[in-house]
């Protein structure tokens, strides 16, 4: 599998990453239901058997728990196969496992030691702010404070390398006077492009690279979701409360998706893979995080990392998106 350099960073990573968020679990407000951990390991095997070279974590995944069991996949992997762990900060719970947002020097170093030690590793490749303020779109006036504890953890060889998700534009020239970023983490899929018009230019201006989350949708640009699945969600799955899986918006995803189907058939192709590829033809997205909670649904994506989309299909699926432009 090729790999492509992040950023101006030393690192090389794959098309494809390993989205740990769903092996977190269920039993927290973004939780995608009950998860068997061994599945969880086994997918994570899966995913470095086939050439993935790094996964995507955050501390707040299962309140702790993805780190958890990130870090027991990654001990039975032979060190010259070793993916990168990537995790995330911001997201903070209490003892009553209710989460805040927090973006304060003393919080940020509490949350760098935690992760080192579910993760179990002495410095972590890639440590990302996680949002720049919870709820998104609220005033964000703590993020050159907990960029400076993040620089300083990084001069300590804590951090490796130190990044955004869900940043905008301003917001990351807000940072760049203290340090550099070495990538943004963004959702970007055929149903969520508002990143297009300044964000990605702003990334590809700065050389900053982008790892985006959510190819599939959260799954429903798969090929497998279907109204009966998705009324089914357990109760604790935080997609039955997304926009994108509730009428009227769910008709005209599922329609998308069969477009997405039938260019897939013509090179033995999922629509999910065809959904990844899609955004992985984007000259400023250097990865795409794609998660997994079975080593199957490994097996149902790794093509895309080298699956390439014509100029006419890219326009075919243009053609194809739902009316009402998603942001």
């Amino acid at each position: 599998m090729e790999k492509r350099r992040l950023g101006t960073t030393d690192l090389e990573i794959t098309p494809i990453g390993f989205g740990a968020w769903a092996i977190g679990g269920g039993g927290w407000a973004f939780g995608w239901g009950p998860q068997d951990d061994a599945e969880s390991i086994a997918a994570i095997a899966r995913a470095v058997d086939l050439g993935i070279n790094w996964i995507d974590t955050a501390a707040v995944y299962g309140l702790g728990h993805s780190e958890e069991i990130v870090a027991r996949a990654v001990a039975g992997v032979p060190e010259a196969r070793r993916p990168y762990v990537f995790t995330k900060c911001s997201l903070v719970w209490n003892e009553k496992r209710q989460i805040s947002h927090r973006l304060k020097a003393d919080s940020i170093r509490r949350e760098v030691e935690g992760s080192l030690g579910r993760l179990k590793v002495d410095a972590i490749d890639l440590y990302q702010i996680h949002w720049p303020s919870f709820p998104p779109g609220s005033a964000a006036p703590d993020i050159e404070e907990a960029w400076t504890a993040l620089a300083d953890l990084t001069r300590q060889g804590k951090l490796r390398y130190i990044g955004v998700s869900n940043f905008d534009a301003q917001q990351m020239a807000r940072l760049a006077p203290i340090a550099s970023i070495a990538s943004l983490q963004p959702p970007y899929s055929l149903l969520m492009r508002g990143i297009e018009a300044d964000v990605l230019p702003h990334c590809q201006a700065h050389q900053i690279g982008v790892i985006a989350y959510s190819p599939m949708q959260s799954g429903l640009l798969s090929g497998v979701m279907t109204r009966e699945r998705v009324a089914a969600l357990p109760p604790d799955d935080w997609r039955r409360n997304s926009r994108e899986f509730q009428e009227p918006r769910l008709s005209r995803n599922l329609a998308l998706v069969e477009h997405l189907r039938a260019i897939g058939a013509r090179h033995g192709r999922s629509p999910g893979e065809v959904a990844i590829a899609w955004t992985l033809r984007h000259p400023a997205v250097t990865g795409a995080i794609v998660g997994a909670r079975r080593p199957e649904q490994v097996d149902g994506f790794i093509h895309a990392a080298t699956f390439r989309l014509s100029a006419d299909e890219i326009a075919e699926i243009e053609r194809a998106l739902p009316a009402a432009p998603h942001v």
